[in-house]
């Protein structure tokens, strides 16, 4: 049982991923199959956009995690870190030969090692923030590498090798494998770290705020002294956790070296004009689909990174014009009779609040509906109850599932869905909470106007709630 150090050998031509179906580990098996390894991989199950993905690439998906999936003796496994020790899978791994490294080790080794790492790190806003950087890079003619843990428009691939300098990839703060606890962005070489948030969340793996921070310090501590770090200096945590970095700072956020200023949104096409300050003066003026303050400065990000790769205002402005987005991320997915559904991936408070908000400056005085799932391991506590009965605030009309699968939370531990609605009706608005999927788009289907927006906020499938709403909505046609 041979864990992987160093390089990876010549000799490897066929790799096995435990826990494929995840958003960056089905992003990493299309990096290897572009690099002419033979894939395989082992899940409990997939779902769109991902199942879709991997389909696209003809890379065969075993269900449930069996030491039978092993018997063709792929030369590596990568074992990804929802994968737990006592899986009959990774009990088979541990006791055999073949050779095992993580996700983000053999990403290290094998596809970083010479190249102009940039990673994009924070609590908030790192899927969007990596795409948006890598077309940016690709506009550009760069031909950059990426990882992007979501699918980003754009492009065909959720990740690919590149052929230029730049790669860039999401750096996340969860732990790497169930034999290595430490943060998958440890092992990606960052030459550029971006900082766009510090707050706590994975209550399942962290204890506390202080506990984030020593990850996120960690990372600071590793990016070399000609290395840079872009970090939203307005942020108190933010700030607390670069204070010892020994390469070039470059701040971001209101009031900071690197601003910007909203200068207007289009309503009716979504779009929003902005402009980005250097030391209080015009730096570039642009136009995107990303609306919103927190969409605001993860761009200003994106171009104070960027500006260091040497692209100017003129060739940013051209790539800012045609980035089309990301799938879940207020993502517009039907406007069945003039009702507009969105799909989005937020589910920490702070995330909901800010993705509301955004869809209020985005749609107007549009009566707007937030379908919340509780599903995330740190949503399905409690930690967060009160967070949330202010993070809905930008909605008109809330629905809250319950929560999804809290057998292995502590009953005094658990979120409350009812509690949730009791405390959103105290604020005045409208709330409900119902337990299953159909009777939220029973409900949903059955009240909804034309011109109303309904958003889906959920990191998970909804039990197929999406694409039952929008069949419920147009069969509701007069």
């Amino acid at each position: 049982m041979p864990l992987l150090s160093g390089p990876l050998p010549d000799t490897v031509q066929s790799v096995h991923i435990m826990g494929i179906g995840g958003t960056a580990m089905a992003a990493f098996a299309g990096m290897l199959k572009d690099a002419g390894y033979r894939v395989t991989g082992s899940d409990t199950g997939v779902y769109p956009p991902m199942s879709d993905y991997l389909a696209s690439l003809g890379i065969d998906v075993m269900i449930g995690y069996n030491a039978s999936n092993l018997a063709h003796n792929p030369d590596l496994v990568v074992v990804g870190n929802v994968i737990r020790a006592e899986y009959e899978e990774a009990q088979a791994l541990l006791a055999g030969p073949l050779t095992y490294a993580s996700m983000p080790q053999l990403l290290g080794a094998r596809f970083l090692e010479s190249r102009q790492s940039i990673v994009v790190s924070g609590t908030h806003g790192k899927t969007t923030t990596t795409a948006l950087a890598a077309h940016l890079l690709d506009a550009a003619g760069l031909s950059p590498g990426f990882l992007i843990g979501g699918v980003a428009l754009n492009f065909d691939r959720t990740a690919r090798t590149g052929t230029g300098r730049q790669f860039v990839i999401e750096g996340d703060e969860y732990d790497t494998a169930f034999f290595d606890k430490g943060p998958k962005f440890l092992h990606y070489r960052p030459k550029t770290a971006l900082i766009t948030s510090v707050e706590f969340d994975h209550a399942d793996i962290y204890t506390d705020l202080d506990h984030i921070k020593r990850s996120f310090r960690k990372l600071v501590a590793i990016v070399p002294q000609d290395g840079c770090i872009v970090a939203r200096w307005d942020h108190d945590d933010v700030r607390d956790v670069c204070l010892e970095a020994r390469c070039e700072l470059r701040h971001y956020g209101a009031g900071q070296s690197w601003d910007g200023r909203i200068e207007g949104v289009d309503t009716a096409r979504g779009m929003q004009t902005f402009a980005v300050l250097h030391d209080g003066n015009l730096w570039g003026r642009f136009e995107s689909v990303l609306v919103g303050e927190h969409n605001l400065y993860n761009q200003v990000a994106a171009v104070a990174a960027l500006a260091r790769e040497g692209l100017d205002p003129a060739a940013l402005a051209s790539g800012f014009s045609s980035f089309a987005g990301v799938k879940r991320r207020q993502e517009v997915i039907g406007e069945p009779r003039k009702i507009t559904v969105l799909d989005d991936f937020a589910h920490h408070p702070t995330a909901v609040k800010l993705t509301l908000e955004s869809l209020r400056l985005r749609f107007g005085k549009r009566r707007l509906w937030a379908i919340f799932e509780p599903r995330s391991a740190t949503s399905r506590r409690k930690v967060f109850q009160q967070a949330y009965a202010e993070a809905f605030g930008a909605a008109d009309v809330v629905i809250v599932a319950g929560a999804h699968d809290q057998a292995r939370i502590a009953e005094g531990e658990r979120f409350d869905s009812n509690e949730l609605v009791a405390a959103i009706r105290a604020r005045g608005q409208e709330a409900f909470s119902y337990a299953t999927a159909e009777e939220i788009v029973a409900v949903v289907a059955a009240n909804a106007l034309p011109w109303d927006v309904v958003a889906v906020l959920s990191n998970g499938a909804f039990g197929g709630l999406h694409k039952k709403l929008l069949a419920a909505i147009e069969g509701n046609r007069p």
